[in-house]
């Protein structure tokens, strides 16, 4: 059975494709993310609350390792294989290398639903993966050099709204712990799917409007956008298995893996890599890798998340 919250990204989907009047007003778009994120955050703190961190030290060494492996081989695909210009095949290698919030939020519900356990921790992986990949797409674009500017960039990376939002979250959940968190469950807990049911919506409309430059740009981006993030989700598997993660969590790191930043690295690219075309990284991850993801990928990587570790399914 599809996940109820899968149906209203279909919805929104539809309604883009069919030229709907539909529209989610702007600021109702930005509450919901702030509200997703917030949550997000809440629970991994409120997760690390429990346990110590001196042990997950390693393990932050491990996903920035992936983060940074990933941008280089999207890199090399598509600077060879895709024949992109330097500064398109960079900044759509950082999407690659980075995260998206949505994509672990859909992860996240759906191993909720089916009481399938993860790591608290998984919340610093996300955070901690949206910045390595636009350094190193940064690099790879132009190199270390004396225009680039380094102090703006570094604000719009370590303190633009999603990595802030994550990691106030974070330290207000590690701070409050379980019983301080009790009197605001019902706004950011209870409230979660509902939340995400409507980013998902507003996501299909998204995704709709990316049609255009999927025409345009051909089967190339098609089959990057189905098959990086088959890559990226087995090098994922490996580094979960590896920090001996259980099977939810193996799942939740294959997915941040195959999953492509949509928010922190367009607006850092903008900055830095000005000359790129947004429009073509958009339309290969909010076109085609972010819906594999959601409505296939998932459900995949946890068949090969139980397969790979040996547990039952």
């Amino acid at each position: 059975m599809i996940d109820v919250v899968i149906l209203f990204f279909i919805l929104g989907l539809t309604a883009g494709l069919v030229r709907s009047d539909l529209k989610l007003p702007s600021a109702l778009y930005e509450s919901l993310s702030l509200v997703l994120l917030l949550t997000i955050g809440l629970k991994g703190g409120e997760g690390l609350a429990k346990q110590a961190l001196g042990p997950l030290l390693p393990q932050l060494g491990g996903v920035i390792l992936l983060g940074v492996a990933q941008t280089f081989i999207a890199f090399a695909i598509l600077r060879y294989a895709g024949r992109l210009g330097r500064s398109d095949a960079a900044a759509t290698a950082a999407h690659y290398g980075s995260v998206s919030v949505a994509t672990f939020a859909v992860c996240s519900n759906w191993l909720m639903t089916r009481n399938i356990a993860f790591e608290p921790q998984s919340a610093i992986f996300l955070t901690v993966m949206e910045v390595p990949a636009i350094m190193v797409g940064i690099i790879l674009a132009r190199g270390i050099g004396r225009e680039t500017n380094w102090r703006a960039l570094a604000h719009e990376t370590f303190l633009g709204k999603g990595v802030t939002l994550l990691i106030g979250g974070m330290a207000i959940g590690w701070a409050a712990g379980p019983l301080g968190l009790e009197p605001i469950k019902a706004l950011f807990y209870d409230l979660f799917k509902g939340a995400l049911a409507l980013f998902l919506l507003e996501m299909g409309l998204i995704v709709a409007r990316q049609t255009g430059e999927l025409r345009q740009r051909g089967a190339f981006i098609v089959v990057f956008g189905v098959c990086m993030p088959l890559l990226s989700a087995l090098l994922g598997l490996g580094c979960g298995l590896a920090m001996n993660l259980s099977v939810g969590g193996v799942t939740l790191l294959a997915t941040l893996a195959a999953s492509a930043s949509y928010i922190a690295v367009p607006a850092a690219m903008r900055l830095a890599v000005p000359e790129a075309n947004p429009a073509l990284s958009l339309a290969a991850v909010l076109g085609v890798t972010f819906p594999f993801n959601i409505l296939a990928g998932i459900p995949l990587y946890h068949w090969l998340a139980t397969q790979f570790s040996g547990a039952p399914i």
